[in-house]
């Protein structure tokens, strides 16, 4: 049977890809990353397909996934906080407003090219100040997060409402995943059931 390498180093792809029946091992792809603050699309498409060129020149035998996440707010495309100070401030912005979270995930099948799948899920931001922001970044420590937050970290601090892709949100679409996996005939073990993603 083929590698799976999953090329990202984030524990909730992995959480998520465990959760899918895949049994994947961990190569962290060295590569630059472009980061375009006006379109989040082309970013994420950009460094999901970066990251896979490099996956598959270290092993193109292997099935491989990647991806990259960011939030799109007021127009603009954020990344991950440089500091706390950073992530104190992305998350006093968000306070009352919507913002949308956007994955690529470039997935391949042994010595086969990358196919992309970009999704996009709405988020709705409840009222807080600081003493929120303070106490969420104490209890989730979301500061390798793009956005500075996790919803599946106390997220019900700070979220209201969301629409689409949880698993998104949180970084790996799964019913993205699920679906190509299943359509590119991936061999989940026969004990697995896909159901509760569909």
């Amino acid at each position: 049977m083929h590698a799976f390498i999953a090329g990202t180093a984030s524990p909730r792809r992995h959480r998520i890809l465990t959760q899918l029946g895949v049994d994947f091992t961990i190569f962290l792809p060295d590569c630059a990353e472009i980061h375009d603050v006006q379109n989040p699309v082309k970013t994420v498409t950009a460094n999901a397909l970066a990251k896979h060129s490099v996956c598959a020149r270290n092993d193109a035998e292997a099935w491989i996934l990647t991806a990259d996440t960011v939030v799109e707010f007021e127009g603009r495309c954020l990344g991950k906080p440089t500091d706390p100070d950073d992530a104190r401030r992305m998350l006093l912005s968000y306070s009352g407003k919507p913002q949308t979270v956007f994955t690529a995930v470039a997935l391949s099948a042994p010595q086969q090219a990358p196919d992309l799948r970009i999704v996009a899920s709405a988020v709705q931001f409840k009222p807080y100040g600081a003493e929120v922001v303070e106490a969420y970044l104490t209890r989730a420590h979301p500061y390798d997060r793009a956005g500075a937050y996790d919803i599946d970290a106390s997220g019900d601090m700070l979220i209201a409402a969301y629409t689409g892709s949880l698993t998104n949100i949180m970084g790996l679409p799964a019913e993205s995943v699920s679906d190509w996996l299943r359509a590119n005939a991936y061999p989940f073990p026969t004990q697995y059931n896909h159901a509760k993603f569909h």
